[in-house]
């Protein structure tokens, strides 16, 4: 499948933030469901495009395949980054495109765009234990686990932490 990765634009605001809900609502990662508050920041991609860099997977008929946000050092979308680190957040592919090439591709630019900014040590991001096929691409990247590192954001929901050294 031929991807382009780019910045999103206003227009595919809307359609990226259903992606990005109905891809963690389709894999069972919200422990409210359809209720659970996440929700509206996985829908936000305004708000995020306007604090952070929101990418956007392409197909070459332009259709949307996903997306992702590369959080630079300071932003206030890092989760778990420290100064010298860029992280990445709501990786996420609609179903019809997944096992094509666009998470990957979308993983890639956020390691393209850590590596470019000088000064970064590494790129860090945060994953659910059930996230099994991001974890294969995590690790076929570079990206090796640091346990240490490992969260709670809320107290039935265990994050797992990726590092790649830059």
């Amino acid at each position: 499948m031929d991807v382009s990765i780019g910045p999103v634009l206003p227009a595919q605001f809307e359609e990226l933030g259903e992606i990005t809900a109905q891809a963690y609502l389709g894999d069972g990662l919200l422990d409210f469901g359809a209720e659970d508050p996440y929700l509206e920041q996985l829908r936000a991609v305004g708000r995020r495009a306007a604090e952070a860099e929101v990418l956007v997977a392409q197909d070459a008929e332009g259709r949307l395949l996903g997306g992702v946000t590369y959080v630079a050092p300071g932003s206030p979308w890092a989760d778990i980054a420290r100064e010298d680190e860029a992280e990445f957040r709501m990786l996420a592919v609609a179903p019809r495109a997944r096992g094509r090439g666009a998470g990957e591709a979308l993983v890639r630019a956020c390691v393209d765009r850590a590596r470019s900014a000088g000064g970064l040590t590494g790129l860090v991001l945060s994953t659910q234990p059930a996230m099994l096929g991001a974890h294969r691409i995590y690790r076929r990247l570079g990206f090796a686990r640091t346990p240490e590192r490992d969260w709670n954001p809320l107290p039935d929901l265990p994050l797992l932490t990726f590092r790649l050294p830059l």
